[in-house]
């Protein structure tokens, strides 16, 4: 006696490289039995997807809000949160609490409705651009062709929630954070979007999940397949980890919140639940824009080793994005906040124009074979002009000679 095709369906829903769909076909299936349409059906499936991949990142921000912390401390020598809960692991629901809790206090001269609408805004692209990415061989929440262009084309709405945040707020701190955040977060989007456009030139698509396929393999039987492990792969992921870390308003480039120039920047007049709502915004970006690089660069869900590919794949892409948030978190705690002409001067002489030389990089890989001919020709197209940047901006950013002048009699 066999089982039915229903039944064996419904057993392949737990194997653990399905788990992740399991609340989306539990969905289609129940709507399935009642008779819906096929329409409604498919966007309930999609839906309760969207709402897996939600409350799988709004638990990985309370965690990461406690083991950010958990790590600085240590880097520094401090114990970290400590009170609630043992080990201070209570800690993110004692913030939660405390922010639900304080009183939301709204400038006289703010623009009421855009005031409440400016947090709301930098929470929702976030949202939508984690709904494009790959997690797994088969799981992809949103699956469009053009993910990648979507991820860009809604990530722009941050900028113009920033804009909001600190024009609405009726005040002049608030709007010059504003307009130093913009200015930081567009000129490093342009070598952002030009490290990634490598990627799609090679790869001949915009599918994030054919970009993360065509990654898979192994060149010598060891070495990944992965688009890092190419000359200009190896430049762009680099520009692309810099410009992310810009873009997420991280430290180094912590401009816009830089609380030791501006108090707050466009936060300043939030206060509540809106003011974590910002900070909610910036780490769901971050968990974003690191699925975004593991996707382009890293293979997305591929295993880095041979043989392991009988490990779930959302396993992988998991533990990627585990170790480039601490790639983050490490640079947080090592390198102090740079001046504003210092981050401007970054992106615009050295930033764009080794974005740009990427573009032709990768066309002479993918023309000429992608073997060791390519490696020869490549490698010195964009070693050399790095090594010039690299001196021109350090000369320009060099300290001159000190003089001490003292008062005379």
């Amino acid at each position: 006696m066999t089982a039915s095709p229903a039944a064996v369906d419904a057993a392949g829903w737990f194997a653990p490289e399905q788990l992740p769909m399991l609340p989306q076909r539990l969905v289609e299936h129940l709507l399935s039995l009642t008779g819906a349409p096929e329409v409604l059906i498919s966007i309930a499936g999609i839906a309760a997807s969207a709402g897996t991949v939600l409350l799988v990142f709004s638990s990985a921000f309370a965690l990461l809000s406690l083991i950010e912390r958990k790590v600085l401390a240590r880097a520094q020598n401090r114990i970290g949160p400590n009170r609630a809960g043992w080990f201070g692991l209570l800690q993110p629901l004692a913030d939660g609490i405390k922010m639900l809790t304080k009183e939301d206090v709204v400038p006289d001269k703010a623009e009421k409705f855009l005031h409440f609408l400016a947090p709301v805004l930098i929470v929702l692209p976030a949202i939508l651009a984690l709904g494009v990415l790959p997690y797994g061989r088969d799981w992809t929440p949103l699956p469009l062709e053009a993910g990648l262009l979507f991820f860009f084309a809604i990530g722009a709405l941050t900028e113009l929630s920033v804009f909001i945040a600190g024009w609405a707020s009726g005040s002049k701190f608030p709007m010059l954070g504003a307009m130093r955040a913009i200015s930081q977060m567009v000129s490093y989007e342009l070598p952002l979007i030009l490290s990634a456009l490598g990627v799609v030139m090679v790869s001949g698509t915009l599918s994030l999940q054919e970009i993360a396929a065509q990654q898979s393999g192994f060149h010598f039987g060891f070495i990944p397949a992965w688009n890092l492990f190419t000359p200009w792969g190896l430049v762009a992921g680099l520009l692309f980890f810099i410009c992310s870390i810009a873009e997420a308003n991280r430290s180094p480039f912590d401009l816009p919140e830089g609380e030791s120039e501006i108090v707050a920047g466009h936060m300043t007049e939030y206060s509540g639940f809106k003011y974590a709502l910002f900070f909610m915004g910036e780490y769901l970006g971050l968990f974003a824009i690191a699925g975004l690089g593991i996707t382009l660069f890293l293979g997305g869900w591929q295993p880095p080793v041979p043989g392991l590919a009988y490990v779930p794949s959302w396993v992988w892409f998991a533990a990627k994005i585990s170790v480039v948030i601490f790639l983050y978190l490490w640079i947080r705690a090592s390198f102090p906040r740079l001046r504003i002409d210092q981050l401007m001067r970054f992106a615009w002489l050295c930033m764009i124009p080794m974005a740009l030389l990427t573009l032709p990089a990768a066309a002479i890989w993918h023309f000429t074979g992608r073997g060791a001919f390519s490696w020869l020709v490549t490698l010195p197209l964009l070693l050399v002009p790095w090594i010039i940047l690299g001196n021109v901006f350090n000369r320009r950013l060099a300290p001159g000679r000190r003089r001490y002048r003292f008062a005379d009699g």
